[in-house]
């Protein structure tokens, strides 16, 4: 995965210096770096101006931001009613089991991690999961197997 360069200071310049602009620059540096660290956050209260708690509870309160070094893929499976009803369960039980990982944890070679997140918009086609920007919908145990293994083998071609 390329990351690109980037400067705190180049995202405020391009999106503003007010509170509003706290979100497209945390998404930026998440864009770039594909984790937003400590420094980052501090960075981005001092260009801002304002707390770094705030900054911190920002980049902390979306799923789709990650403060904390991720797999490769990220596995975001959704934990509405909706998708439990369909089928949910059977299907994180199958990402535990061929993982080996629980939710909130990243494998040990560093290609997956697995998280359960508020709705991702697919519920009629639940259950529904992420990996990274692509939706597979209508899981069932068999069918993850068959994504995980896809990722796996992409992951081995670069």
């Amino acid at each position: 995965m390329t990351r690109i360069q980037y400067s705190v200071t180049d995202m405020a310049n391009k999106h503003g210096r007010s509170r509003e602009a706290l979100l497209p620059i945390l998404q930026d540096i998440y864009q770039a770096k594909h984790v937003i660290s400590d420094e980052d956050m501090v960075n981005v209260a001092r260009e801002l101006d304002i707390s770094a708690a705030h900054v911190y509870g920002t980049a902390t309160f979306y799923s789709f931001l990650e403060t904390q070094q991720s797999g490769k893929y990220i596995i975001r499976l959704c934990k509405t009613i909706t998708c439990m009803m369909h089928g949910k369960n059977p299907v994180l039980q199958e990402l535990e089991r061929i993982l080996k990982i629980k939710p909130g944890q990243t494998t040990p070679d560093g290609l997956f991690t697995l998280k359960e997140t508020n709705c991702l918009g697919q519920c009629h086609k639940g259950p529904a999961m992420l990996v990274n920007d692509n939706p597979h919908t209508q899981l069932t145990p068999e069918s993850v197997r068959e994504i995980i293994d896809s990722y796996r083998r992409e992951a081995l071609s670069y």
